[in-house]
């Protein structure tokens, strides 16, 4: 296989799953920097690759109702020439569009029925939970020559902070009286459901512990669709709740401004640690969606599972178990203490 010339990252599914996909393409122009690398991603992810140095081209689907359009985005991919196209996320839809647009190489997953659309096969079961989302990601590319040896050590996501967004996000706090100098725990309730959550419970629990430290502000965010969940949390003067508030560019300034980032498993929590914040999260043994497989990908961490007994977890054993529940929130506090260097 000749070296790519032009190729295209296809990931049009969820924040989390963008942000551990950006690394890829500083990997791709480290081994063949004249390369010319382009994103397909949806429009509401697409913040998170905004002046990112090594995506030349963003290229944003065309959706009705939540569905990516198949004739209109095939048109616009086949006008671009790509040699090469990596489909992290692969659906039929999509698969086919990448085998109609001409593209050469085309690399994906061996194991779905479709599989015939790509003529690079990666043979990995992402669903038994052996590796990182990351490292799965990562291994498409060695199709294209493309690896990595240590993954911890070298990763890197260079998501950008725009100064326009950044300068708003202090308004903001100024507006809702944020008191300069204090250090800022973020605390994001709400999930895409894709895990099993610390109860809410246990949850408003830590944040009212850690709104009797003295210069410590609580932030709490969340979607539109999460904002009566998150005003439980308001519970205090030292909590601001600004869910519903921010779109992405804001949500990506905010957490780059934290000292702590807490949450179950979500989509911002990559965020966090792709910006070097510290965070705290909370994830069930279920190997699907264990801490192993989408956990924050970053030494800056503390993790916590069920401390139940049980083995050969299933969503249905967790939820009936409460596992989630055996999560000691004093241990818990202890951490973002220690975190925020707080005694």
């Amino acid at each position: 296989m000749n070296s790519p010339k032009n190729i295209l990252i296809v990931r049009t599914d969820r924040i989390g799953d963008v942000v551990l996909s950006l690394p890829m393409a500083w990997l791709v122009k480290k081994k063949y920097p004249d390369c010319k690398v382009a994103y397909f991603i949806r429009n509401y992810t697409a913040s998170l690759i905004d002046g990112n140095p090594f995506i030349d081209e963003v290229i944003i689907a065309d959706e009705a109702d939540g569905k990516i359009l198949f004739g209109k985005n095939l048109i616009k991919i086949k006008s671009k020439n790509f040699d090469t196209s990596v489909v992290v996320n692969p659906t039929m839809k999509i698969s086919l569009m990448m085998f109609l647009a001409g593209i050469k190489n085309r690399i994906g997953t061996g194991y779905r029925w479709y599989a015939f659309l790509f003529n690079k096969k990666v043979f990995e079961h992402r669903k038994h939970g052996e590796k990182h989302e990351l490292e799965y990601n990562i291994n498409l590319l060695k199709k294209i020559d493309v690896g990595i040896q240590d993954f911890s050590n070298e990763i890197k996501f260079h998501m950008q902070i725009d100064e326009v967004s950044s300068a708003k996000i202090n308004s903001i706090l100024d507006e809702k009286g944020f008191e300069s100098g204090n250090k800022i725990v973020i605390i994001h309730p709400g999930s895409g459901g894709s895990s099993v959550d610390l109860p809410k419970e246990k949850l408003i629990e830590l944040t009212r512990m850690i709104s009797n430290l003295n210069n410590v502000t609580i932030i709490i965010t969340g979607s539109k669709s999460e904002f009566a969940q998150c005003k439980e949390f308001e519970i205090s003067k030292s909590v601001i709740n600004l869910a519903g508030q921010l779109d992405l560019s804001l949500l990506k300034a905010l957490i780059n401004k934290a000292d702590l980032f807490i949450s179950n498993s979500t989509g911002p929590m990559h965020i966090a640690a792709a910006l070097g914040v510290h965070v705290i999260g909370f994830f069930p043994k279920i190997l699907s969606c264990s801490q192993k497989r989408w956990g924050p990908y970053t030494e800056k961490k503390s993790i916590f599972i069920p401390t139940i007994d049980c083995s050969n977890c299933t969503r249905q054993q967790c939820e009936k178990l409460n596992c989630m529940n055996s999560i000691d929130i004093g241990k818990v506090f202890d951490e973002t203490k220690t975190v925020v260097k707080i005694l």
